[in-house]
């Protein structure tokens, strides 16, 4: 898994997925949620811009439920 790459400006996409999955995964720190959503981020950027939105917050939020199982 590659790790995340700092971004250079603003993300939407990562900003209003980590919102909602710190709502859902309280027991995961901030940074360990952060970091898995840009992660997802950074695989997915050759996504349509329109999908990525909802594409990173789906492939993150099946990585931290499998992280704590």
């Amino acid at each position: 898994m590659a790790l995340a790459v700092l971004p250079t400006g603003p993300d939407l996409s990562v900003r209003s997925a980590t919102t909602r999955l710190a709502e859902e995964f309280p027991e995961l720190s901030a940074h360990s949620i952060v970091l898995v959503v840009r992660t997802c981020r950074e695989e997915l950027r050759g996504s349509p811009a329109d999908a990525l939105p909802e594409l990173v917050e789906r492939l993150a939020r099946q990585r931290l439920r499998v992280s704590l199982d």
